[in-house]
């Protein structure tokens, strides 16, 4: 419960007037329908005992009936205005909240980055972040309206009724609701987080089935995947079936105490009005009063069902804001070191780093230089750390021990934004949005021009292709969606090469190339920046070929 109270005053902070507005709009609309109610009751009744005394002609039906006809719009108004400042108020706090946890996520360790798959990471998070509307919408506003309608409810009650109807009517319908409510959110919380954790595989499973349906059709695997898809869809199936059953019996519960308490309130009233000490009419108003308090039980019964669901949505995402963030960088890196000239554009100088979460070394004392101009190919068999290398020399990691140069300035002095303007990295994942092919070079240049656009494409030899698609202007889907793997790699590419840098990490560049497209893209590459030092990790023989020397991680230690 702890988190649900952190996200709530999270939501309070930031959106304090519009969820006051929506709780007191909140309360009115149920004090409108216990009011609605009580007063209908009552009308029909001395109606009706008016007419057996033969006053029908002289009771007075218009002040009571506009009254009825005036909650009735009065409550529908209310609704609709609550309806719209609460949910309005609630989905700009989610979406905030959206930004908070996407922006944390860009700040989490580099090696922490690398183990998050994207797809489930950003599937988790939209989901979490759906399962906490309820924090507000069905749990706190419901709960602070209902606390609010009882108690006016109850002074009203024993104002126009009688106190003892008032106390009876107030305490059991309390007493009641509390601990069906209560005994809901216990019996969900176990079957609400299996209902989520299903709905997650459910949808991640059906996704990779769709997205790789030629793949596995391909491997013999599509059989296997889709009974995967269907025994995650019968755990989501299973686990909401328990979950509305819960609901149903708290459901039942609720018009059980309902049922007691306008009961309890009726007999009381009649013994009272068998006293002479209250009318019929007014025993209606507080049996039928009371009848209405029972839709305060409505979101909150939900609420308490997928109680389970909002807890576990709540920790995960309180964890990852309450995280805290990484080191600052020193306060006197303000200005960009002045550059050596005669230095290397790159140097590792004893550099050593341990696997993540391991105290096993990855590199050990690794030191080698990079000139301008120059092109250094990694290799090694796979673990030996040739990724790591370019994440330490694009300074997303921090050795362990020695020093990572650019220019012949520690990596660490260098800003960012001065850092990123001289240095580029293409790792393996290409990273690329919804738009046009344009749009996603023009990231890398804001004043990119169609001429150098076409340059750039024809050194990375994707011309042919983005001529076939409809030229610049072609769109693109998420993640480059219209373009084989190799396109859009060679597509980021370009859009690295568009920056100028003068030191070009590439990891793998020409993977799933042919030959002779392999040669001609690295042609392009040095044909475009001609006095850029590449570094790049390779396992095939052309990038080896094409490079000035090679360094082998397996032999780490040495100099080269």
């Amino acid at each position: 419960m702890r988190a649900l109270r952190a996200i709530l005053r999270r939501m309070w902070r930031a959106e304090r007037a519009a969820l006051l507005r929506g709780v007191a709009l909140s309360a009115v609309v149920l004090m409108a329908g216990v009011a609605l109610l009580g007063l209908s009751g009552w009308f029909i009744t001395a109606a009706g005992l008016a007419g057996m005394l033969g006053l029908g002609l002289v009771f007075d039906v218009f002040r009571p009936s506009a009254g009825v006809r005036m909650l009735a719009l009065g409550r529908t108004a209310a609704r609709y205005g609550e309806r719209l400042i609460t949910h309005d108020a609630v989905l700009r706090v989610l979406a905030s909240l959206r930004v908070a946890l996407l922006e944390r996520l860009q700040r989490l360790p580099y090696g922490q980055m690398l183990r998050l798959r994207g797809a489930q990471t950003l599937n988790r998070l939209t989901a979490d972040v759906d399962a906490l509307d309820g924090v507000a919408l069905r749990l706190a506003m419901p709960l602070a309206a209902g606390a609010v309608t009882l108690a006016i409810s109850g002074a009203m009650l024993a104002w126009l009724v009688a106190p003892a109807v008032a106390l009876w009517s107030v305490a059991s319908f309390t007493l009641g609701a509390a601990a069906a409510l209560i005994w809901a959110g216990r019996r969900a919380l176990a079957p609400s987080r299996r209902a989520e954790l299903a709905q997650q595989a459910f949808r991640m499973r059906l996704i990779d089935a769709l997205r790789a349906a030629s793949d596995l059709a391909v491997q013999g695997r599509l059989h296997m995947q889709r009974m995967a898809v269907l025994e995650a869809e019968a755990r989501l199936h299973s686990a909401r079936d328990q979950v509305n059953r819960v609901e149903r019996r708290a459901g039942f519960a609720l018009s059980v105490t309902v049922t007691l308490a306008a009961a309890g309130a009726l007999w009381l009233g009649s013994g009272l009005a068998q006293a002479g000490q209250i009318s019929v009419a007014a025993l209606a108003l507080g049996f039928f009063a009371t009848l209405a308090l029972g839709e305060i039980t409505g979101p909150l019964r939900r609420g308490m069902a997928d109680l389970g669901r909002m807890m576990d949505a709540a920790r995960r995402v309180e964890r990852l804001l309450a995280a805290p963030d990484p080191a600052p960088a020193p306060a006197a890196a303000v200005a960009a070191p002045r550059p050596d000239p005669t230095a290397p554009a790159l140097a590792f100088a004893g550099v050593s780093l341990a696997a993540p979460g391991s105290s096993r070394p990855v590199l050990d004392a690794l030191s080698f230089d990079l000139a301008a101009g120059e092109c250094v190919a990694m290799t090694g068999r796979s673990g030996s750390g040739k990724s790591l290398v370019l994440a330490l020399a694009a300074g997303l990691i921090a050795p362990d021990a020695g020093r990572v140069l650019l220019a012949g300035q520690p990596l660490a002095d260098w800003p960012e934004a001065d850092l990123r303007a001289r240095l580029a990295l293409l790792p393996q994942r290409a990273a690329l949005m919804r738009g046009t092919v344009f749009e996603a070079l023009a990231l890398a240049r804001p004043d990119l021009t169609e001429a150098e656009a076409m340059a750039v494409l024809e050194a990375v030899q994707l011309t042919g292709v983005v001529a076939q698609n409809g030229g610049l202007s072609a769109r693109l889907g998420d993640g480059g969606a219209g373009l084989s793997g190799g396109e859009a790699r060679r597509l980021t590419l370009a859009r690295a090469i568009l920056r100028r840098p003068q030191v070009l990490l590439l990891d793998e560049p020409t993977e799933g190339l042919d030959r002779p497209t392999a040669e001609a893209v690295l042609r392009g590459i040095r044909h475009e920046l001609p006095a850029a030092a590449l570094l790049i990790a390779s396992h095939r023989a052309v990038e080896q070929e094409f490079s000035d020397r090679l360094l082998r991680l397996d032999q780490a230690a040495a100099t080269t």
